[in-house]
């Protein structure tokens, strides 16, 4: 009896990492000190030295069950996308820039190809927040997992300066808020999705002319990072006073998230076109607009409060990074909350 024999092949793992130094490659940063294959990834602060109070900033999240759309569609190299854009996306709403991530896979069976091809989505995640992918590890758990299925979570750090932190608090009445578009269903929701849609494979290849693509191609869309955008926001020299990263949880717990005590936010549901894919859930899944807005984006995947006489300004550094902005709606007193109307 060895390892291999009990499920763990210990060779598959040293293939896996060699397959995958490519794309880890593609990702450094001059403050990486490490190479692939060490026991820890270590990471110079020097250039961030001017920084008054240099305040690092993390995020943790997983994927959810949209993996198991990737195993039924047999299509992983998506998946590190959304693991990334769920970490990053919440350091860029403190304000932060992504420095480095650690991804963490766990497996029923290490197929060195697959987990490969899981990594270079990672790897173009990082590309896309400009983070660094300076570690990771990849379990094989047999008699844990399925042989054929895999978890997939991860790990961000990001930096900004103590006095740049967005925090919500300068939030006041009349401010305006500003969404940027989300991709799809991005990785929240999915358990609920999935008792909507028949998960079979052939269902997941139906072409529908409403949503320009399979149904399976839709839901499996990466979530976007909007880390580019937060930036060039910022650059064009528009305070951000608040941020919200709509996940799960949808509208109803997320926006209140960045409001401060006795303000609320009314949002206007016609300020911007709903996405096919949500008009499909409800109707194919009977859901009542509510439950709809306090589960998925519903087509928003990220909101900034600003000033008023900002928000031009700000719309326009949106569309420059390469995203769409729409003025949603604005902030008034009152109990912390959303209104929708």
């Amino acid at each position: 009896m060895d390892y291999k024999n009990a499920g763990v092949d210990i060779e598959a793992g040293y293939k896996s990492v060699e397959l995958m130094k490519k794309h880890v490659a593609a990702t450094m940063r001059p403050e990486v000190l490490t190479g692939i294959g060490g026991f820890s990834g270590a990471f110079s602060m020097e250039a961030f030295k001017t920084m008054e109070k240099p305040t690092l900033v993390s995020g943790t999240d997983g994927v959810g069950t949209k993996l198991k759309l990737a195993f039924l569609m047999d299509k992983h190299d998506t998946v590190g996308i959304d693991c990334v854009a769920m970490c990053v996306n919440d350091i860029a709403c403190a304000g932060g820039e992504p420095l480095f991530f650690l991804d963490y896979i766990a497996c029923g069976k290490n197929v060195p190809e697959r987990i490969a091809t899981i990594v270079s989505g990672v790897a173009e995640g990082c590309r896309q927040a400009g983070a660094a992918l300076i570690g990771g590890e990849t379990a094989e758990m047999p008699g844990f997992y399925p042989v054929d299925e895999y978890d997939l979570a991860g790990f961000a750090v990001g930096i900004v300066d103590e006095k740049k932190l967005i925090t919500g608090s300068g939030i006041k009445p009349k401010d305006v808020l500003v969404g940027m578009a989300s991709s799809g269903v991005h990785s929240n929701g999915f358990s609920l999705v999935r008792r909507v849609f028949t998960m079979k494979e052939e269902y997941m290849h139906t072409y529908f002319e409403s949503l320009g693509k399979t149904l399976g191609e839709a839901l499996i869309e990466p979530t976007k990072i909007y880390v580019k955008a937060l930036r060039t926001v910022k650059e064009a020299g528009v305070t951000v006073k608040g941020c919200s990263h709509i996940t799960g949880g949808g509208f109803y717990e997320n926006i209140p998230r960045m409001l401060p005590e006795g303000t609320a936010a009314v949002v206007k549901k016609d300020s911007y076109p709903i996405p096919v894919i949500f008009k499909m859930l409800a109707e194919d899944g009977r859901i009542e607009e509510q439950m709809m807005y306090n589960t998925f984006n519903m087509g928003i995947g990220m909101v900034m409060a600003v000033d008023p006489s900002e928000a031009d300004k700000c719309m326009e550094a949106v569309r420059a990074a390469g995203e769409t902005p729409y003025l949603l709606g604005e902030v008034c007193p009152g109990e912390k909350g959303v209104t929708l109307c």
